[in-house]
């Protein structure tokens, strides 16, 4: 009988998303579900909304409610991460700090000053939580679901034993969306997406086994699709490749698209769905859930629910290391010269098979060069911020920043330490860890 951990269950959407699809499986339909959460009264819901699923889904399964993380893990074959360290009155000042030095984030949960300080305040909860699974579930999988992926999976890949790869959405998001563009089922699409987590890039995609990028490109072409992701589509126009995640992501993530008003009007602003005015939504969108989260949920009970299973990667993978049907997926894994031009052991995203025997990332070669560059690059930063992170050093964590391609365009070094200054100041109740930054 299977048991799946969830540590941050009172991500209650996600739980039961994810616990409706685990269940859909013979071999995990009598699986516990163990749920650990530090927020009691999140965790409560996230118990009642499970032992709904198992009821009217009449599974054998049972749920467990636990605030001790180590009950939770004790055991388990699968853990699933989906924490937030610090709520929405810290993650604000990761975009609002740089703004106010003129550096204008917008989602800022990847990489860059803010994804550099989100990292900071999850490193050592993730490791933590590892350093208890080898304790207490050894074989278990680590499955993550938190951001920053990259930096957050290269500190646990780095410092644990335990097989721990990182999931994210980005790759069958765009590949149906491009499959959209194109008139495609999904159903008949194939791709080779490899890079690193946000900044994948599809090296084939091909629908019926013929290359569809000439009708990429001829969607692209017309207004109504080149406006739906601007950024994306202008790297695809430059770069000739497409890349995963979503335009206002990756216009963060290079010095071209945010580094002037004008080019934030002409690229960033119209047509994408994050533009300068989406952060204050989302504030208030944030804030708005932290006060009425208990309606919002209370109102899942009274609809009718739908069993049956979604596109989520976590439960195929669960159900393919204990003995079901291998199944191949996009994770973020070591590079152990599965890129030969990204550096080794950095964390890369590339397909990777899943079986009894676990992770078995697949072998991909070289990227373009100019890929490879722009990975090379981001990789560099968060290599210095996951060092930085290890030491406690803050010298570290500055240099990374001076070397984002985004502050880097905007700020000089000494404008650079301030940001970074003030930033660690706002933080210091997270990062105790760190030495003094002078």
């Amino acid at each position: 009988m299977a048991k799946v951990a969830f540590i941050g269950a009172g991500s209650l959407g996600f739980t039961r998303g994810l616990v409706r699809d685990l269940l859909t499986f013979p071999r995990l339909e009598d699986a516990t579900i163990a749920l650990m959460d530090i927020d009691e009264e999140r965790l409560n819901f996230a118990k009642r909304a499970v032992e709904r699923i198992i009821k009217e889904g009449d599974y054998p399964a049972k749920v467990e409610a636990t605030l001790n993380r180590k009950e939770a893990l004790e055991g388990a074959d699968a853990v699933l991460c989906t924490i937030l360290e610090g709520g929405v009155q810290v993650w604000r000042y990761d975009i609002e700090i740089p703004k106010h030095f003129g550096v204008d984030i917008n989602v800022g949960d990847t990489r860059g000053p803010s994804g550099i300080f989100r990292a900071l305040r999850t490193i050592p909860v993730m490791l933590d939580i590892c350093k208890d699974m080898e304790k207490y579930c050894p074989k278990g999988i680590l499955l993550n679901y938190t951001n920053p992926m990259a930096m957050l999976c290269r500190a646990m890949q780095r410092e644990t034993s335990i097989q721990v790869t990182g999931l994210c959405h980005s790759v069958q998001g765009t590949a149906a969306m491009l499959a959209r563009w194109i008139g495609a089922p999904t159903s008949e699409i194939d791709y080779l997406c490899a890079g690193i987590n946000h900044q994948a890039w599809y090296l084939r995609y091909e629908w019926k086994g013929q290359d569809a990028y000439p009708l990429i490109h001829e969607a692209v072409a017309k207004p109504e699709i080149y406006k739906e992701e601007i950024v994306r589509n202008e790297l695809l126009l430059h770069l000739n490749y497409y890349v995963t995640e979503s335009s206002g992501h990756n216009s963060e993530y290079n010095w071209w698209f945010r580094k002037r008003p004008d080019l934030i009007e002409k690229y960033c602003t119209h047509g994408t769905g994050w533009n300068p005015g989406v952060y204050a939504y989302i504030l208030k969108e944030y804030l708005r859930r932290e006060d009425e989260w208990e309606k919002d949920v209370e109102a899942w009970f009274e609809k009718p629910i739908n069993l049956k299973r979604g596109n989520e990667y976590a439960s195929r993978i669960i159900n393919a290391y204990l003995g079901g049907e291998s199944y191949e997926f996009n994770g973020n894994v070591p590079n152990t010269g599965l890129i030969t031009n990204l550096p080794d052991n950095a964390c890369v995203e590339v397909p990777v098979l899943v079986n009894r025997r676990g992770f078995n990332p697949i072998y991909v070669g070289a990227l373009p060069p100019q890929l490879a560059a722009l990975n090379n690059i981001s990789i560099a930063v968060e290599e210095m911020a996951v060092e930085g992170a290890l030491t406690g050093d803050p010298l570290k964590i500055f240099h990374a920043i001076a070397y984002d391609p985004l502050t880097a365009s905007v700020l000089s070094l000494a404008e650079i330490k301030d940001m970074v200054k003030a930033m660690f100041e706002k933080n210091r109740e997270y990062l105790g860890y760190f030495k003094d930054f002078k």
